[in-house]
C-alpha cells in the first residue's frame, strides 16, 4: 500500500466541508475527481427534464427599464417579463 501514501500525500486529504463555493470551486479547479474515487459515496438523483428554460437577447437599456418596473412592483424581472409575455399571448 506504499503507492496509496504517495498518491494521498500528492493529492492532498479531501476536506470534510468547505467554508465557501469559492473555495469548493478553487479545490476541484485544483485537483481531480478521479483521485478521490474511493472516497465518495453513490447518491440518488431525481432530474425533471421536463421543464426548460430559453433565454432571449434584450437590449441593455430596455432590461434595466423592466428590472426597474419589477422592483417598483415587487416582483422579480424574470416574473414580470413572464406576466407580461402571458397576457400578450393571451390577447392575440
Amino acid at each position: 500500500m506504499p503507492n496509496e501514501n504517495r498518491t494521498e500525500e500528492r493529492r492532498g486529504p479531501l476536506p470534510e466541508s468547505f467554508e465557501t463555493l469559492d473555495a469548493a470551486g478553487a479545490f476541484w479547479d485544483a485537483h481531480s475527481s478521479v483521485d478521490y474515487e474511493n472516497e465518495m459515496e453513490d447518491v440518488d438523483v431525481e432530474v425533471d427534464l421536463s421543464t426548460s428554460k430559453v433565454y432571449f437577447a434584450i437590449e441593455r437599456d430596455l432590461v434595466r427599464e423592466v428590472r426597474e418596473q419589477a422592483r417598483r412592483k415587487g416582483v422579480s424581472t424574470e416574473e414580470l417579463i413572464r406576466r407580461w409575455l402571458k397576457e400578450k399571448v393571451a390577447a392575440a
